[in-house]
């Protein structure tokens, strides 16, 4: 897969591209969003709408995180992204998420484009279904797959759109703690019974 082009981390087939805005979509947006904030050192700026009336709880977040996130209430969304853009355009900071509420249009994908290459930032936005913009380098779809494992939460990561190469599905274990998953196997099926060990 050629998502990243810095052959030393493009093992990684969860790793987003730096300086650039992502976006993902699907009812696990917010736990794909957490991992890679979670991934990154320094500040992260989480811009959502002011009367969104949920936000991420801070004692729930994965570890290390709580005390580099920088919640910001956007009033409208001009604001939103408005801020958005000049959070991405501050090399200090080492991730912005946002959570828009309408669909971006391709000027103002572009114009987020821009200032997260200037502030060599990573951008990725929490968008709804049928929402993204052309001018986005990756789109995932993010979701919970159902599970009884009690050590983990069963996720189902799929690269739905990549201007720098191929597409994927991935099923992920993640505790919702470590800055790091668990690519997990799909299950296989057999064409007949096993054979007992003999």
């Amino acid at each position: 897969m050629k998502m990243l082009r810095d052959a030393a981390v493009s093992a990684d087939p969860l790793a987003l591209l730096p300086a650039r805005v992502h976006e993902v979509q699907g009812p696990g947006r917010r736990a794909f969003g957490l991992l890679q904030a979670a991934r990154r050192k320094g500040p992260v700026f989480w811009i959502m709408p002011a009367h969104q009336p949920e936000g991420p709880m801070l004692w729930g977040l994965p570890e290390g995180l709580s005390d580099r996130l920088h919640l910001v209430r956007a009033r409208g969304e001009t604001d939103l992204l408005w801020a958005t853009e000049e959070a991405l355009r501050s090399a200090e900071v080492a991730m912005v998420l946002a959570e828009p509420e309408k669909p971006l249009g391709l000027t103002a994908g572009r114009r987020l484009q821009l200032a997260a290459e200037a502030g060599r930032t990573l951008g990725l936005m929490l968008i709804r279904e049928g929402q993204g913009s052309n001018a986005t380098e990756t789109r995932w779809h993010a979701a919970a797959l159902p599970s009884d494992r009690a050590d983990s939460t069963l996720l189902r990561w799929s690269l739905i759109k990549n201007k720098s190469g191929t597409f994927g599905d991935w099923t992920v274990g993640w505790d919702g703690k470590a800055a790091d998953v668990h690519l997990v196997s799909p299950t296989g099926e057999r064409c007949q019974p096993a054979q007992a060990p003999g």
